[in-house]
């Protein structure tokens, strides 16, 4: 996986984004981020995903115990069933290796409940088996603050890149001439920006407001 270089950065013509268990069970015992941020910014992230056309895998664990993927998630790509699991370990599971393969992508962006678990174990062996991966850190948490920072120290340590999902988004967009996505881009933007979606509203209000004689 290269380290530094315009090869380093994200493409979203060869990524391929996997979504873990964003389920109740796993919100209930989170406790490194405030939950909704984490809603809000994995749902902004799948939906930066659409409108890049990346190929995005939601998957699940014990859904009839754990519960279904989270409402505005699922939304976002309504006739996609998650593929639900027994293994805690995502990339155990043949039926998401071959989903992630089938893309024919080698940029593999991940976020996942718990960041320490399900987040950690698929990215680490993933990247062992040849995969340039991507932890999206703030659409993902764990179960304390330093369990989620702990994991991600070793992610790193495993030449794992972490990102949050906007530099996700500035990554995939790059060049604003790429005219065909800014305005999904916009839209996610202002639904999800935070701070940055406040000042896009204001920018597109001054843009429309008669300047003074």
């Amino acid at each position: 996986m290269p380290l530094n270089g315009l090869s380093a950065l994200l493409r979203p013509e060869d990524s391929v984004l996997l979504l873990i268990d964003h389920q109740p069970f796993q919100f209930a015992n989170l406790h490194s981020h405030e939950p909704t941020m984490v809603v809000n910014n994995v749902v902004g992230l799948a939906k930066t995903a659409k409108a890049f056309g990346v190929p995005t895998i939601l998957t699940t664990v014990l859904e009839a115990r754990g519960g279904y993927l989270i409402p505005g998630l699922q939304a976002v790509f309504p006739d996609q069933k998650p593929i639900d699991r027994t293994y805690i370990n995502t990339w155990q599971d043949a039926r998401v290796v071959d989903a992630v393969k089938a893309t024919g992508r080698k940029q593999l962006v991940i976020a996942a409940l718990w960041t320490e678990i399900c987040l950690a174990m698929p990215a680490i062996q993933a990247a062992g088996e040849g995969w340039e991966v991507y932890a999206v850190t703030d659409a993902s948490g764990g179960v304390t603050a330093e369990a989620h920072d702990m994991a991600v120290r070793r992610m790193v340590a495993a030449g794992i890149t972490p990102i949050n999902w906007m530099a996700v988004m500035g990554e995939w967009q790059r060049d604003w001439a790429r005219e065909e996505s800014v305005p999904a881009v916009a839209e996610v933007l202002a639904a999800h920006g935070g701070g940055s979606g406040v000042a896009f509203a204001w920018e597109l209000q001054l843009l429309a407001t008669q300047p003074p004689a």
